[in-house]
């Protein structure tokens, strides 16, 4: 890789669902993502992806999920049982503080916030492709929650769209290790075009 390839006119960097409820002590999933988070050390890498990202000035796009409120799936005719778990515990409730932004990630001037996305891919029934190329990006870099949900369909979907796609492995995480590493490993070089750590992204950058 060179820092061509992350030109800031062309690159934008896609944080999926920054929320409380993922990402903070007290989050409802956090416990569930705990394990995978600290192994491999994600909320640092969060941090200096972010910070390095604004400093080479490529802009960042906050691709959020629903923010739920408890007859969101009453008269639907196909929820999934992620969704339906998602109703039961209201992950990410309207108002509260788990659908917050984790504070060490809140959007700042310059970033653009996409539309919600109902399910796990960023893209549909949101505007991130309309941003995004209005915006004249080509490449995305992803990074956020969760690894083998909304981060792989959002990045399955983009390079189907045709844009460059970039996951960063250990600035995301999953329930289980194993899901991770199925994430990683087995499907993300269907869809990524370079697949790196943090440590490899930042010299890039």
């Amino acid at each position: 890789m060179t820092t061509k390839l992350y030109a800031p006119e062309s690159t934008g960097l896609l944080f999926i669902d920054p929320y409380n409820d993922f990402l903070s002590e007290g989050g409802k999933l956090f416990p569930r993502l705990k394990g995978t988070i600290e192994a491999n050390n994600v909320l640092d890498h969060l941090r200096q992806i972010v910070a390095a990202a604004r400093g080479a000035g490529i802009r960042l796009f906050v691709v959020p999920h629903h923010k739920s409120e408890p007859n969101d799936f009453a008269t639907w005719k196909h929820p999934t049982p992620y969704q339906l778990g998602a109703a039961k515990l209201q992950i990410f409730e309207k108002g509260s503080w788990g659908a917050e932004w984790h504070p060490d990630f809140a959007p700042k001037d310059g970033d653009v916030v996409i539309k919600e996305h109902w399910a796990q891919n960023g893209f549909a029934n949101t505007d991130l492709d309309h941003q995004l190329k209005q915006h004249g990006i080509a490449r995305v870099i992803l990074i956020g929650m969760v690894a083998n949900t909304c981060v792989e369909s959002t990045g399955r979907y983009a390079m189907e769209l045709g844009y460059h796609v970039t996951l960063v492995t250990d600035a995301t995480a999953a329930f289980e290790p194993a899901m991770l590493h199925a994430a990683h490993v087995f499907n993300a070089p269907t869809f990524a075009h370079a697949i790196v750590t943090t440590a490899e992204l930042l010299a890039a950058l």
